[in-house]
């Protein structure tokens, strides 16, 4: 297996230097339903659409063999957060983010994705983890996985996305890559 693609899109840093809202402008992206979104979602989308945005990694492959494994530490807190602070007057429209696994439907509902979706929980970028959830996915018969990490506190995000398939061209797909890419490497 390898990573056919990595995404460039992989930053460790605070918000005020570069917002989901900047991205989804510079890229000329058109989809309204962006702005509902949390901050979690907004930065697993855009990191989706940067890794797409190049080049159309999916086209030709089955929608229903497309898996997706992200991983995250903080989840949905700030939005958990937030809907406990508004109790009193629950609203759906926040509601619906105070679960972590939201960012994957997020996307597959953008790109129309219907294979295999896992949202793995760890304290920090786990590439073992990732790679054997990803070749898991991959073994049971999916032709390709977005996986990778999205993480979001307060106005920190740390966003690396990979894709990966079976065949082709690219990086060989082990632990060892996945971390070297994510540190940069």
């Amino acid at each position: 297996m390898i990573i056919r693609n990595c995404t460039l899109f992989n930053s460790k840093t605070t918000a005020g230097t570069t917002t989901p809202e900047m991205l989804y402008d510079a890229m000329k992206c058109t989809y309204p339903k962006f702005y509902k979104m949390d901050k979690l979602c907004k930065w697993a989308w855009v990191g989706a659409e940067g890794l797409f945005h190049k080049e159309d990694l999916y086209n030709g492959l089955d929608k229903n063999k497309i898996a997706i494994a992200l991983s995250t530490a903080h989840g949905c807190l700030d939005v958990d957060k937030r809907y406990l602070s508004g109790i009193a007057v629950p609203s759906p429209a926040l509601f619906v983010y105070t679960l972590p696994n939201i960012m994957l439907g997020e996307i597959c509902i953008r790109h129309g994705f219907k294979g295999e979706q896992v949202c793995l929980v760890s304290e920090q970028f786990d590439a073992e983890e990732l790679f054997f959830t990803t070749k898991g996915l991959l073994d049971r018969g999916m032709d390709a996985c977005l996986c990778g990490w999205v993480d979001v506190s307060g106005d920190e995000f740390d966003v690396c996305l990979f894709w990966v398939t079976p065949g082709g061209e690219g990086p060989k797909f082990e632990p060892a890559g996945l971390l070297g890419i994510y540190n940069g490497h």
